[in-house]
């Protein structure tokens, strides 16, 4: 059974943000003034003539090379020698493609259709537990059968069956939804002891809809669940020892925490580990140097602000070497996930050809999308009338086609 962290990712972001204040490498995902500004792009282009079918193809065009390194690519300016878009035939609509462009490999089918015979599995190794019919028939989709295996042995004190009988009546799964009921069995398997009924009662406790509200014994509960290795709620605590001690203190008392829940899977403690591991002073070299793995796994795992920032820090060489092409491919990935950040950079990325060829539609395309999502740009505007007319209607029609990646 999933549990998600209480907190949303924007206040999450919030409190870890206002606890990195202090130190001057905090992710430029979360600075308040969205500086994304290019001085190279800050002059609007004059219009003029439609290029002719004769006039200089995409594969001819010349950019600059990617610099080596530089404090801050992501805002280079143009070389004296980069193409200019007077000069580059462009074919409408280049962006964005199909949501497929950025879904995942399939893995190991393409041996099979090699022809290549696939490596035996490994052998299972031998189940010793206990099996528990209720659990397997709820991983099945037989929920009334979970129920009915269930009940008894909750109505005798059972901590897991508790905890599963609320489950089922909470979501309304093969039984009539009763989310009062559902209170009453998680805080029975909270008080024997359950690790996710204790989170889950901790919430309910704080929503105060089925039960007093009692932020007090939800803290409490809470912190059972977190000190009893529950991820999420591990997760929470950390965030609650963040915004009560303000500053580097409640940052160094959080981490632990934040490092048992990343490394239990939850994609927002990975993200605040690697931001940790990178702005913390005093913390051992062999932690700071894990710090873009930390935030490559919270990328994989769909967080599009750790996509946004995976980007940032290929391209600007932060907590390890320097790549224009992946942290081009990353930025990407954000902005088809709907990052509005992502866009605007991604924008930005097109005109200084940075990690990929210069391309007006497609700078157009993500400026458009962006500004509909309510990000102004002053310079990325002045670039925008600076282009072509028909650069322009190609960017608006590409960006009508635009669908967020799921």
């Amino acid at each position: 059974m999933l549990s998600a962290p209480r907190f949303r990712h924007r206040s999450f972001l919030a409190v870890l943000a206002a606890g990195l204040a202090a130190f001057p490498l905090l992710a430029q995902a979360q600075s308040g003034n969205d500086n994304t500004s290019l001085p190279g792009v800050s002059q609007p282009a004059e219009k003029g003539p439609r290029p002719e079918d004769n006039a200089q193809s995409d594969d001819d065009t010349t950019v600059p090379d990617a610099p080596q390194h530089n404090d801050n690519v992501m805002t280079r300016p143009l070389g004296a020698d980069a193409g200019t878009f007077k000069t580059e035939k462009i074919q409408p609509g280049a962006e964005p493609k199909a949501d497929s462009d950025i879904k995942p490999s399939q893995g190991v089918g393409v041996f099979e259709r090699m022809g290549a015979n696939l490596p035996d599995l490994p052998p299972e190794k031998p189940f010793t537990g206990k099996v528990d019919d209720a659990y397997g028939a709820f991983q099945r989709g037989y929920y009334l059968t979970a129920f009915q295996k269930a009940l008894p042995r909750a109505q005798l004190g059972d901590p897991a069956a508790q905890t599963l009988i609320a489950e089922l009546m909470a979501q309304g799964l093969g039984v009539k939804r009763d989310t009062k009921d559902a209170a009453f069995w998680y805080s029975k398997a909270a008080e024997g002891g359950d690790p996710t009924a204790m989170f889950k009662y901790a919430l309910i406790l704080m929503e105060g809809r089925e039960v007093p509200r009692d932020q007090k014994k939800a803290d409490e509960w809470m912190k059972k669940a977190a000190d009893a290795g529950q991820p999420s709620a591990e997760f929470n605590v950390a965030q609650m020892l963040t915004a009560e001690n303000p500053g580097p203190k409640g940052l160094q008392m959080a981490l632990p925490y934040y490092e048992k829940s990343a490394q239990q899977g939850i994609a927002d403690a990975q993200y605040a580990v690697s931001q940790l591991y990178l702005n913390l002073p005093d913390l051992p070299p062999e932690k700071k140097a894990r710090a873009r793995e930390w935030l490559s796994r919270a990328a994989n795992a769909g967080f599009d602000t750790a996509q946004l920032d995976m980007g940032i820090w290929l391209i600007n060489g932060t907590g390890g070497a320097q790549d224009l092409e992946n942290g081009f491919n990353w930025m990407r990935v954000a902005a088809y996930r709907g990052n509005v950040v992502a866009q605007n950079k991604l924008a930005h990325l097109y005109i200084n050809a940075i990690g990929t060829k210069q391309d007006p539609v497609a700078a157009a395309t993500w400026y458009v999308i962006s500004r509909r999502a309510g990000l102004k740009d002053p310079e990325l505007e002045d670039f925008y009338q600076g282009i072509e007319d028909y650069q322009q209607k190609a960017a608006i029609d590409a960006a009508n086609k635009y669908r967020r990646a799921r």
